[in-house]
């Protein structure tokens, strides 16, 4: 998350991509918080290390797919 919006919504940054979405689902997230978003919810919160693992992965198969 990279800004809190009014009205339970909060700014998301999506490899480059920034998005609105709605926070009624985890209220509690903040500021620089990892949270796994599906159409336009943040449906919960993700360990960080948890999720720069997984985005280092994305852009490996993102890589492999650009080489292929």
């Amino acid at each position: 998350m990279v800004e809190l919006l009014p009205g339970l919504r909060a700014v998301v940054d999506l490899s480059g991509v920034r998005k609105d979405v709605s926070m009624d689902l985890v209220s509690d997230a903040q500021l620089g918080d990892y949270v796994i978003i599906h159409v336009g919810y943040a449906i919960g919160k993700i360990d960080p290390e948890e999720a720069e693992r997984t985005l280092a992965l994305f852009a490996e198969l993102s890589a492999e797919q650009g080489a292929a």
